[in-house]
């Protein structure tokens, strides 16, 4: 049977930004690192969120004065940029009662989208009489150094405060202000952040314990660094997707690329093939073709959350397609299913500030080293750091440094040290994301805990609630209110202590 999905404009336009971008990195010959966004399996559902936020009345924006440098005592390291942050009072007790203050830490993208996509703090703000902060990381939206985009990209030299120990330090700098302006002295914090800002939420707790109490950190793939996660874990997750959701589809997938490649050698073969995928532009290698498959099931196992279920939207494309048809036409079927455009594969764009931004930040220190091994759905693409290295070279003039994460927050060893040492950090993570391989998947002690799903997808815990919610992530989720509730309930407890003795 046919399978004819319909789809709004709205995912239309998205599917066309997209796959453009996709063509764009492939055509540059990026070597691609998948995209930590917490908010993007959103946007696919709702594109228009790419422009504008619909802000409710009880956000108020805010500026701070932020410095540029926080570990150098050069005279350019004390200028400062306008770092964005929003607040809303709502639902919080006030200063007096000490309520607490649930602290949104912005990953690689403008804070815009977080405010509405990422529900978890105004789901649980009425229950905790909380104070909802959302902070922006520098060099994203409106939070920009050096006056312009087109200064703090210019080089290596304006691009080089741009990691994530100043982005911590930053949180750190202006949830203490806040407290300090509003005499919230003993108002317990938790920062949550999803994908890599997750890691932030998870690094800041370990770095200023004195600033957080606890941490939510969703999809944080604190592992998947300097060998710790073997570098196959991704695209072996998207092989388990896409097999459960259909062994045929998976074996139509896994077969096409030597089909690809047979046509592709062939005299006039790449016409072929753009004429199949209906391609914009006619291909110049087959290469284009095949990672920008390649990233469409990646980007479909990643978001493959309710109630649309990506993987499975392709999966009906390809095997409701006639029997007779050959296995490429099957294929287009799928690609069609996910997003039915006008033409497919290598549109035309500009390159966004977050793509942008996101290419510095693996070419300088968030080098995760996937690739693809054997016995996955895809052709084996071992991840090469040297010509990783060379390409960042060539880019940005600086290397990469594939240990710096480890060195500076850890990873290695991770139970033995943390159980010890760390404390208060919840690490959520869904079975069907394929981050979740380099992700924290059983408790290291007491109070760093995983809460895990066997169906859940990249940071689907931490966006809004919807009445759709499937009873699994409800229930996710009310474990980890329950946890954050237990951390405040103590600390209250020791708070009242010290200030009896005194």
């Amino acid at each position: 049977m046919n399978y004819s999905p319909k789809f709004p404009v709205k995912w239309v336009k998205f599917m066309v930004m997209i796959l453009s971008i996709v063509s764009t990195g492939i055509a540059a010959g990026w070597t691609d690192i998948p995209r930590l966004s917490p908010t993007r399996g959103i946007i696919m559902e709702d594109p228009d969120l790419l422009s504008s936020a619909a802000v409710s009345d009880d956000l108020q924006t805010c500026y701070y004065p932020q410095t540029l440098d926080h570990f150098n005592y050069q005279p350019q390291s004390y200028g400062t940029f306008q770092q964005r942050y929003v607040m809303n009072f709502k639902y919080w007790g006030g200063a007096n009662n000490s309520a607490p203050i649930l602290a949104y830490l912005g990953a690689e993208s403008p804070l815009n989208v977080s405010l509405t996509a990422i529900g978890f703090l105004n789901d649980s703000a009425v229950s905790f009489n909380a104070l909802l902060v959302y902070i922006e990381h520098r060099y994203y939206g409106k939070s920009i150094p050096f006056g312009s985009r087109e200064e703090a990209f210019k080089n290596a030299s304006t691009l080089g405060y741009f990691n994530s120990a100043q982005a911590i330090a930053d949180y750190a700098e202006i949830i203490m202000h806040i407290k300090s302006k509003l005499r919230a002295f003993y108002s317990p914090v938790i920062v949550v952040g999803g994908s890599y800002g997750g890691m932030l939420a998870s690094w800041l707790r370990l770095k200023y314990p004195h600033v957080a109490l606890g941490a939510l950190a969703s999809s944080a793939p604190i592992l998947y660094f300097d060998k710790i996660t073997p570098s196959g874990a991704y695209y072996s997750v998207v092989t388990k997707d896409f097999r459960e959701a259909s062994e045929s589809c998976y074996q139509t997938i896994r077969n096409s690329w030597s089909v690809i490649d047979k046509i592709a050698s062939q005299p006039n073969g790449l016409s072929t093939l753009s004429m199949i995928f209906n391609t914009c532009k006619p291909l110049t290698k087959s290469s284009e073709l095949k990672i920008a498959l390649k990233n469409m099931y990646a980007l479909a196992a990643q978001y493959n959350s309710p109630p649309r279920y990506p993987v499975t939207v392709i999966c009906r494309g390809i095997d409701g397609a006639n029997e007779t048809q050959d296995i490429l036409s099957k294929i287009f079927a799928g690609v069609v299913a996910y997003g039915n455009l006008s033409c497919y594969i290598n549109q035309q764009t500009n390159e966004s500030e977050t793509t942008e931004g996101w290419r510095w930040q693996t070419c300088s220190e968030m080098v995760i080293p996937i690739g693809i091994g054997n016995g996955t759905m895809f052709q084996p693409a071992p991840f090469n750091l040297t010509s990783f290295i060379q390409h960042c070279k060539t880019i940005f003039g600086v290397l990469p440094r594939p240990h710096w994460v480890t060195s500076y927050y850890g990873g290695h060893d991770i139970k033995l040290i943390l159980q010890r040492f760390g404390s208060n950090i919840i690490f959520s993570n869904g079975l069907r994301d394929p981050y979740s391989g380099g992700g924290v998947l059983e408790n290291i002690s007491e109070s760093i805990l995983a809460v895990k799903t066997v169906n859940g997808s990249h940071c689907l815990d931490i966006h809004a609630q919807t009445a759709s919610d499937p009873e699994w992530l409800v229930k996710q989720r009310q474990t980890e209110v329950k946890i954050i509730r237990g951390w405040i309930a103590q600390y209250y407890a020791d708070l009242k202590d010290i200030l009896f003795k005194q």
